[in-house]
């Protein structure tokens, strides 16, 4: 099967349905373990990108948080959402089959505090220079929230099975 095509014939579907143009499919022992176009405007839901639903479903099929062995195709480079969840759930390979460059003078999604030409910026930023409003009001009692999960875990501070570099 070509996973690249049908990755891109999801999206597509999702379009002529009134969806946005991404979508995800994500392989492992080339078999589709998991597979979603974009849901945000059919949810309303800000966090229903392809990424982040093909991942939740994998992953509840694993019955883990890790997606090693596996190879995540997605239409076009992730955003710093879905990017960021890519890297959480240590695939393999992701591989994209477009990028922003592209596809913009055919589409284009700037909120605002977020317009993809700078957004990656944002994240070097210390949260006081940020675009977006951030306050920090520090409370012992959230940090005493890892204290207590670092008892539960017998003293262990990283997460059991998670793949590390």
């Amino acid at each position: 099967m070509d996973f690249a095509q049908r990755t891109i014939d999801i999206a597509r579907r999702n379009v002529e349905e009134g969806g946005r143009p991404f979508a995800t499919v994500i392989v492992k022992d080339g078999r589709i373990l998991a597979e979603s176009p974009n849901l945000v405007a059919q949810t309303h839901d800000p966090t229903a990108h392809a990424e982040i639903l093909a991942i939740r479903e994998a992953c509840r099929k694993l019955g883990t948080e890790h997606l090693t062995g596996s190879t995540i195709y997605v239409l076009a480079l992730p955003c710093p959402m879905c990017l960021g969840s890519l890297y959480y759930c240590s695939p393999d390979e992701v591989v994209f089959l477009t990028t922003r460059d592209a596809y913009e003078p055919y589409y284009v999604d700037d909120r605002r505090y977020f317009e993809l030409d700078t957004f990656y910026g944002e994240f070097a930023k210390d949260h006081t220079e940020r675009r977006l409003p951030m306050r920090h009001d520090p409370r012992a009692a959230a940090t005493d929230v890892y204290k207590a999960w670092n008892r539960h875990n017998g003293g262990e501070r990283r997460v059991s099975g998670a793949p590390i570099a």
